[in-house]
């Protein structure tokens, strides 16, 4: 594909509109045989504006921005919406931030109006749901504005982002084409705000920790035009994906979860330790150790030492022994929000194992929902569309797409990493670091998040050639989008910053 201008960045006077030129005809006959393209005006809006972020007052532009991606015959493909956040008077020395969510069909709302921004939209830090609006938007202190300009980026399919009439799902919706594109929008952003040389981090959620390798290696490896990372900021991570499929033999998709499930079960009061770290630690321990060491045997583990696993699990899960012994050991995820709880009559959450829900038929095998989903997606909602269209101006008639359906409907998986092998981006990780030998990682996970289980990032970041010392590893005490719960957020800001800082 090729790219037209990006038009996110403003001048100091203000926005500036630039006109797609027209391409020029090669001769009459071609001119003639060609229907002319369509010209798409980028839309560019923005707002200046005060706040205070980590203690301090800091003068910024907000900008809300196309970008037009254009094929290589020079048609419209693709209208990217950007969202930046950068400091007045501006400094090309500063860090920019690139941010994005997952899905792979998800827009940047969360991070954005949950996390990082200058604002955020204020729902229950305690695992209640958000209920209904009005949902108040509040100053976010723990923006990183004070370290870093951000730039939340929506990719095609997601938040106001789409595709043009009669382009092919298939050039824009897969894991290679989503980081092309991504990179390119990244790589016109530097260009028209003349931040070229300015430290440089990348960073996402969920599936956009596995954009952002991708992204890093697009950025970092595939041509000789490399752009510099400073640092990859990984929030919720997936890289490897056989952890997250407990298909029949996988059997590290039990292990990885397990440290989760003692996580859950201690918040809801099924075990006893003297904290979640503590419980979270002994599971890891019998994950690696006893446990896997009983599901390889399969068949041929003993009675005697099947018994002995079965009470240690049971220990620290809070499920039955005889649940444990009719699941053969093996519970997946799904089983277990609707196990652990069951004698209350209630479900736990799978985004974060904190939030608990009723379902209609409490005898079910699976839950009905996620509650810790539907209890926050409304005030998200609410609060992106108030901010894009009533605070700074964007106008459009379409629906800003919190995770749009249509990414995920024709994403295309596969690497080139062998047919039927399972999705591991982390490789690009290591690759990138071995490359540039002061790029750094940044992890952070929630303890109760089924999602994106803490222990299946720890096994992905501590192998495939990845630098130990240039990684650091955090934890909150929270699920999915830790920054849910007011003192994680607070945590997360104040880690990241030191990390920015540290560069």
């Amino acid at each position: 594909m090729k790219t037209s201008r990006i038009l996110t960045g403003l001048l100091a006077t203000g926005a500036m509109l630039m006109l797609p030129q027209p391409a020029a005809a090669q001769d009459d006959t071609d001119a003639k045989a060609q229907p002319a393209a369509v010209e798409i005006e980028p839309q560019v809006r923005s707002r200046d504006m005060v706040g205070t972020f980590g203690g301090q007052r800091v003068s910024y532009r907000a900008t809300i921005a196309e970008t037009v991606l254009e094929s290589d015959d020079g048609k419209p493909e693709a209208v990217v919406v950007t969202t930046s956040y950068v400091k007045q008077p501006r400094d090309a020395s500063r860090p920019v931030f690139f941010l994005f969510n997952g899905g792979p069909g998800s827009g940047s709302v969360w991070l954005q109006m949950g996390a990082f921004g200058p604002k955020r939209v204020a729902i229950p830090s305690d695992a209640r749901d958000d209920g209904a609006p009005p949902y108040p938007l509040l100053d976010n202190p723990d923006s990183l504005l004070d370290v870093a300009d951000l730039v939340f980026i929506d990719p095609p399919g997601t938040g106001f982002s789409y595709l043009t009439k009669g382009t092919d799902p298939k050039k824009y919706y897969g894991l290679e084409q989503d980081a092309e594109a991504v990179a390119k929008v990244i790589r016109l952003w530097l260009n028209d705000n003349g931040r070229w040389n300015s430290p440089k981090y990348l960073g996402g959620e969920s599936y956009g920790t596995t954009r952002t390798a991708m992204v890093a290696r697009e950025l970092e490896g595939s041509t000789y035009n490399d752009v510099g990372l400073n640092g990859l900021i990984l929030i919720s991570t997936i890289l490897d994906f056989a952890g997250r499929e407990p298909t029949p033999g996988n059997e590290m998709a039990y292990v990885v979860t397990l440290p989760n499930m003692a996580a859950a079960a201690y918040y809801h009061g099924k075990v006893q330790a003297p904290s979640v770290e503590a419980i979270v630690e002994e599971a890891r321990q019998f994950a690696i150790g006893p446990f896997i060491t009983a599901l390889l045997k399969g068949q041929d583990l003993p009675d005697a030492e099947r018994a002995t696993v079965r009470a240690e699990m049971a220990r620290l899960t809070g499920l039955s022994e005889r649940y444990l012994d009719q699941a053969d050991l093996r519970v997946t995820a799904q089983r277990f929000y609707k196990e652990l709880l069951r004698d209350r009559g209630q479900t736990i959450g799978r985004l974060d194992a904190r939030y608990t829900g009723r379902d209609f038929d409490n005898a079910g095998e699976y839950p009905d929902n996620d509650p810790s989903f539907y209890g926050i997606d409304a005030g998200y909602t609410a609060a992106i569309n108030s901010w894009a269209r009533e605070t700074l101006g964007f106008e459009t008639p379409r629906e800003y797409q919190s995770i749009g359906r249509e990414p995920g409907r024709h994403w295309q998986w596969s690497t080139g990493q062998g047919r039927g092998a399972y999705l591991n981006v982390a490789p690009y990780i290591g690759q990138a670091m071995r490359q540039n030998s002061q790029l750094r990682v940044f992890n952070a996970q929630g303890y109760y998040d089924f999602a994106t289980p803490f222990f299946g990032a720890e096994y992905s970041l501590n192998r495939m050639g990845i630098p130990q010392d240039r990684v650091e590893l955090h934890y909150y005490d929270a699920g999915h989008m830790m920054y849910v719960r007011d003192e994680d957020r607070a945590k997360l800001s104040r880690d990241i910053r030191a990390f920015i800082r540290n560069r």
